[in-house]
């Protein structure tokens, strides 16, 4: 790997390569790289023994990326298709007949992806799909699991369960043997008038009853009584979770979204992140996304798919 890719990176993306050491890399139908960021990325991946990648969009513009981005493509598989949502159809029909083990999204949108992974149940589990957020905050000694910032917009409590249980299963395969999740809210207690508080008990109530397992659960929290023991205190608040969680459930996509990026642009933190609830790990890497988080995220991917 390029001496520049891993400089001035966090402790646990260093943490996450090493976990990866030894483990054979995962087959990856990489979507639509047809910008340097994307196929640079993908082949720093491959270089890092993270991913084997399988190239799927337009040759043409494949090639362009490439000679633009002075890399070699000629040890890879490329499919060749006509257009994003070509490529899209053609990952997903890869993975639907276990030709790959992963899918990465290159340079398209992600409801693009997401609408050729909806279109194809023989890829679905019995689980709703959702995205994990593994964010790395300097300022904070443990890592951050936030979910669903990606998918699932105003999540049922049924869709919460598979949310949560899916953060939890993930965490596992991180090297987390129990963590600690708290279901946030904006008050730390229930009240009718804020259904998100409600949803929170729910799941409290769920994990009691084994629906929910693997974890320790907790809310409704807000996310100062969450992310610090001193918040939590002041407010009284005596909570296996309060001050040390692992996990944060948000109540829907755009507060989720939020708190990611504000933890990436103001708290300079470094993100990785996957779909879950598929049989094959989907990387929904940003666009703009460097290629240091697009390893991250190949990571987790191989973490996640080696434990199953």
């Amino acid at each position: 790997m390029a001496e520049n890719v891993t400089a001035g990176r966090g402790r646990y993306y260093q943490q996450l390569l090493e976990q990866c050491r030894g483990l054979p890399p995962l087959k990856t139908a990489v979507v639509h790289p047809v910008d340097a960021l994307s196929l640079t990325g993908a082949i720093e991946a491959a270089k890092a023994g993270l991913i084997e990648p399988v190239l799927v969009g337009p040759e043409h513009k494949i090639r362009a990326a490439a000679a633009a981005a002075g890399v070699d493509i000629s040890p890879y598989t490329l499919f060749a298709t006509e257009h994003s949502h070509a490529a899209a159809a053609k990952a997903v029909e890869l993975a639907r007949d276990h030709a790959v083990e992963a899918i990465m999204k290159g340079s398209l949108h992600t409801d693009e992806l997401m609408h050729a992974v909806i279109a194809e149940p023989a890829i679905h589990t019995d689980r709703r799909m959702s995205h994990v957020f593994v964010i790395d905050v300097p300022s904070h000694p443990r890592p951050l699991y936030v979910t669903d910032a990606a998918i699932n917009i105003y999540p049922t409590l049924d869709e919460k369960r598979d949310i949560v249980q899916n953060a939890i299963d993930l965490a596992h395969a991180l090297g987390l043997a129990r963590p600690r999740v708290a279901i946030l809210s904006a008050v730390e207690t229930v009240t009718e008038k804020i259904k998100s508080t409600i949803d929170a008990a729910a799941l409290c109530k769920m994990a009691d009853r084994g629906q929910i397992t693997g974890g320790v659960l907790d809310g409704p929290l807000a996310f100062d009584n969450a992310i610090s023991a001193e918040a939590a205190a002041a407010k009284g608040i005596v909570s296996p979770v309060a001050g040390q969680a692992d996990i944060f459930v948000v109540p829907d996509l755009d507060a989720g979204n939020m708190l990611a990026k504000q933890l990436e642009y103001l708290a300079g933190a470094e993100m990785a992140g996957v779909v879950l609830g598929t049989r094959v790990p989907i990387m929904l890497t940003s666009r703009a996304d460097k290629t240091p988080a697009r390893l991250s995220s190949c990571a987790v991917a191989l973490l996640r798919a080696r434990c199953r």
